[in-house]
């Protein structure tokens, strides 16, 4: 994908923190993995405060995405293939 424009997102938080964000995943998804700045999401590089949690639920992806001059939002996205590849990371 690549561009985060071009998704068809739900916005899960808007101007949260990157702790907000991580305990909000830790706290409402069963399936979670944590990642270092720089890791690519959807083709997309997360940046922010490690660790970065990335929930997994069902077919949809839930990650920070900071947008410059508008802050962090925490993003929901459909997308079996992402989240498959995210659950072969964490065996």
């Amino acid at each position: 994908m690549g561009c985060v424009e071009s998704m068809n997102y739900e916005i899960v938080l808007r101007d949260a923190t990157f702790k907000e964000s991580r305990d909000y995943i830790r706290s409402h998804f069963r399936e979670s993995i944590d990642v270092q700045p720089g890791f690519k999401v959807f083709d997309v590089h997360v940046i922010g405060l490690p660790p970065i949690s990335i929930g997994l639920d069902g077919d949809f992806v839930v990650f920070p995405y900071t947008k410059p001059c508008h802050g962090t939002f925490l993003l929901r996205v459909e997308d079996t293939a992402e989240a498959a590849r995210l659950r072969a990371l964490k065996k």
